[in-house]
């Protein structure tokens, strides 16, 4: 039995003991290798660190990064109270009534109230000045509707294909990390609010469950990806696709390419220096873990080695990158994403990547399902994604919006709305199916302005190459 007084002995630079659900750890020998910097773990060294943890991280990862030897026994339930350093309340605010809440940004702001000031850091921080951000959700308001009239429009059926798959919903959970900082029930939360729509999730590489928690409850038709990074340690990459490909509810992989390195988020940083300040630590520099050498033909043919899963990309913001990976049988859909404006500040949103595509390649529409995140508030929003040609829309920040203003109920509140809006939206425009949603619902001439204009050549890995022609619509 180890004391707390002995614990908080080994809290220097040197020698850094933690304590995690009442076990303690020596791990002096992983600061450098820790994602989050050195800084994070020094800031809870020779302290109980179990309610800091827990929200972050997925069970079993403890034992796959440190050694046997760094466990080094358990803390004596003698040894008085562990030092104060639990994350403020995810529920300090009055309850609010979920049915009160009319729309996105209503629940965003009972979020905003509820969560930490790490929660809402995290999962609010953009790039730089948060152009990107911004853009992708204003680029919307851009585009006019075009209704139709004197169409029969009393049922209206929200239900699409992905990969030929069936889902409820035109719109799904997009990867996003750390839903326990949102709500206790995390990711697992969030599936379940899910299973009520038959909505798709694609689950974090980062996620603070593990994935077979995750889909432990899930109901036979449930569709579930599973977002990959491909890792500087290869085989720790490997090992988990080996494990994915074990559970029969994730039916293809989400292979990120949108954040080789890490944006400048500086609500993130700044909340993160204040963390350290107080705990009289200075901040390390971050340790980016994902694996920046990725190419065409290297990673997709190393992936194809180790799963016969079906292959998307989340991170596509050039028809030209489109236009490449419609060659690769492997790859059978794309994700126009740029990582929620949390990567490269000021750049095209997917609005207008869907309208390069319609201009450049429109063939590829034919060869891939397209799905795009980043911005969708508004059923006006699905709507006009859908009729730009993607198969659905994600939300990301929503979604775990909704978690921390009411847990499950929270998430099932926004896909509601979302839902209730989508189907007035289409109602409206004189449409009774998500397949008829096309061009002819949409002005895009306000924003056609910004569309990349020129006839560059589509130059991949190999020799050959590729122009494709431009053909406005």
């Amino acid at each position: 039995m180890i004391n707390l007084l002995e614990v908080a002995k080994h809290s220097s630079a040197d020698s850094c003991w933690v304590v995690l659900h009442g076990r303690v750890y020596d791990v002096t020998d992983f600061l450098n290798d820790h994602p989050g910097g050195s800084a994070a773990i020094m800031a809870l060294a020779g302290k109980d660190a179990t309610e800091v943890y827990d929200p972050i991280h997925p069970p079993g990862l403890l034992e796959q990064y440190l050694k046997p030897e760094a466990y080094l026994g358990v803390l004596s339930k003698t040894a008085g109270q562990p030092v104060d350093c639990q994350l403020p309340s995810a529920c300090k605010s009055p309850d609010v009534s979920l049915s009160s809440l009319l729309n996105l940004a209503e629940i965003e702001q009972v979020a905003k109230s509820k969560l930490s000031s790490k929660g809402w850091a995290y999962y609010s921080s953009a790039t730089d000045d948060n152009i990107t951000k911004m853009n992708n959700h204003l680029i919307y308001q851009s585009i006019l509707l075009r209704p139709r009239v004197f169409i029969d429009c009393r049922e209206c059926n929200l239900s699409t294909e992905f990969l030929g798959l069936k889902i409820g919903l035109p719109i799904y959970i997009s990867p996003a990390a750390m839903a326990r900082l949102a709500h206790p029930v995390g990711e697992a939360g969030i599936a379940a609010a899910c299973r009520r729509f038959q909505a798709m999730q694609i689950i974090s590489h980062n996620a603070s469950m593990t994935p077979q928690q995750i889909v432990a409850n899930s109901q036979p038709g449930q569709v579930f990806g599973w977002q990959l990074y491909c890792l500087k340690d290869v085989q720790q990459s490997e090992r988990r696709i080996a494990e994915i490909n074990s559970i029969d509810s994730v039916k293809f992989i989400c292979l990120t390419l949108d954040a080789p390195f890490p944006g400048k988020r500086e609500i993130e940083e700044r909340q993160k220096m204040e963390e350290m300040r107080a705990a009289g630590v200075h901040g390390a520099p971050q340790v980016w873990g994902t694996d920046a050498s990725l190419t065409w033909e290297k990673t997709l043919q190393w992936l194809r080695r180790h799963t016969s899963l079906p292959v998307i990309l989340k991170g596509i913001q050039t028809y030209e990158d489109a236009a490449l990976a419609a060659k690769y049988p492997q790859v059978r859909g794309i994700v126009l994403s740029n990582h929620g404006g949390r990567a490269l500040d000021t750049v095209s949103t997917p609005v207008h990547v869907l309208l390069e595509m319609r201009w450049y390649c429109p063939e590829v529409f034919d060869k891939l399902d397209i799905i795009v995140d980043g911005g969708i508030m508004r059923g006006t929003d699905v709507v006009k994604a859908l009729a730009l040609g993607a198969k659905a829309v994600g939300i990301g920040r929503a979604a775990l919006y909704g978690l921390a203003a009411g847990g499950q109920e929270g998430v099932e509140r926004t896909l509601q709305i979302l839902a209730d809006e989508t189907a007035t939206a289409m109602r409206l425009l004189g449409v009774r199916r998500v397949d008829q949603l096309s061009l002819q619902h949409i002005n895009t001439r306000g924003i056609e302005s910004q569309i990349f204009d020129s006839d560059t050549v589509i130059r991949g890995s190999s020799s050959s190459s590729e122009t494709c022609s431009k053909a406005k619509f």
